[in-house]
């Protein structure tokens, strides 16, 4: 898991659940572990305690936002309307766990 942005009102995400972790480098055993492709992005909207995860097709149109910021800089404004257009397909409510 890897934050992408933070801000009063969301939180971005990336999650690689094929990443190894430190257990993995140490466990002789990894190879038996079933992977499911399941890398994408969750974007918590605090506003309104929602969630949504995307992936496949929405992930990859999420990444094409990422790559356009990566070579010019948006305003917090512009993140945060891109996020503001996502937000209306967080339908999960937000738990502790």
């Amino acid at each position: 898991m890897h934050m992408l942005y933070d801000s009063d009102s969301f939180v971005v995400v990336q999650i690689r659940a094929n990443a190894p972790d430190a257990s993995d480098l140490t466990s002789a055993s990894t190879s038996a572990r079933p992977e499911l492709a399941r890398n994408g992005f969750e974007i918590v909207d605090k506003r309104s305690g929602k969630e949504v995860y995307l992936d496949g097709s929405w992930a990859e149109m999420f990444q094409q936002h990422l790559i356009a910021w990566a070579k010019n800089t948006p305003t917090q404004e512009e993140i945060e309307d891109t996020l503001e257009s996502y937000s209306g397909l967080a339908n999960t409510p937000i738990s502790l766990h």
